[in-house]
């Protein structure tokens, strides 16, 4: 028994450190946004979205690692329920926050001389302010961060509690429906808040506009949840194996039973 309780504790521990790992990379590289056509070696998408906006698959570097996010938070929910998923939600928020107020500080620390020597060509000669290159990398804007915030926690939120309501209906069969249901359905919310809140709110895009990007990235996140379905199982496959078929059955019902309760 002490050793299934180990076992559950450091699997409920390394999840969250991939969880919160994940969280934060994610949200510090969002800044940068990449040609997903491309990447892939396709021709741009040119949708015609609303009238005046053509849009091509032009995404955060964020979202290439925030299927797995959600992906984790899935397989915490299933083992651990909502609660589980609460907690490193509200920890991940937490330093998320965080590190955006130590990215913030550091930008503003006055630059080394000798810093600004060494780096101020590139590496074809050309002039760089290596400084503001810094800052303009790492630092975002505040409604950008609210609102990646405000999304997280309305995603995960929403996420572990859709889940939950599917396990009660599907029980143990079926883990595909309920980890990509949930996913989908907060991936739906999550991608309008963020920009609503960072472009509309705090920014200039007109509502036209930010739906528009809205179901370009959503898009992509519903065809990229529903490829990386096969991870959940090998996840299981593995959770399973380390805990032990009963073992794991077990803690998969109470975390059912605790989130109804």
């Amino acid at each position: 028994m002490a050793s299934f309780t180990s076992k559950k504790t450091n699997l409920y521990l390394f999840l969250s450190a991939v969880f919160l790992t994940n969280a934060i990379v994610a949200e510090i590289i969002g800044v940068k946004i990449f040609s997903a056509e491309t990447f892939l070696g396709i021709a741009p998408a040119q949708l015609h979205l609303l009238g005046d906006f053509v849009l091509d698959f032009n995404l955060t570097a964020g979202v290439v690692i925030w299927p797995f996010v959600f992906i984790t938070s899935d397989i915490i929910n299933e083992y651990y329920g909502v609660k589980g998923v609460k907690q490193i939600s509200y920890i991940t928020a937490g330093f998320i926050a965080y590190s955006f107020l130590i990215i913030y500080f550091v930008t503003t620390l006055p630059p080394a001389q000798f810093w600004l020597d060494v780096n101020k060509t590139d590496a074809v000669g050309n002039p760089v302010n290596i400084n503001n290159a810094f800052a303009m990398i790492f630092r975002q804007g505040l409604g950008i961060i609210i609102g990646s915030i405000t999304a997280f926690m309305v995603g995960q939120l929403l996420d572990a509690t859709v889940f939950q309501s599917l396990k009660k209906i599907t029980g143990s069969r079926k883990i595909w429906l309920r980890a990509t249901g949930s996913t989908l359905v907060s991936q739906l919310i999550d991608s309008f808040v963020v920009l609503t809140i960072a472009f509309y709110i705090f920014g200039n895009w007109s509502f036209k506009q930010v739906i528009a990007v809205a179901i370009v990235n959503y898009i992509y996140k519903f065809f990229i949840a529903v490829a990386l379905t096969p991870i959940l199982y090998v996840a299981h496959f593995l959770i399973d194996n380390y805990l032990g078929k009963e073992h794991a059955k077990e803690l998969a019902n109470e975390s059912s039973m605790s989130s109804f309760m």
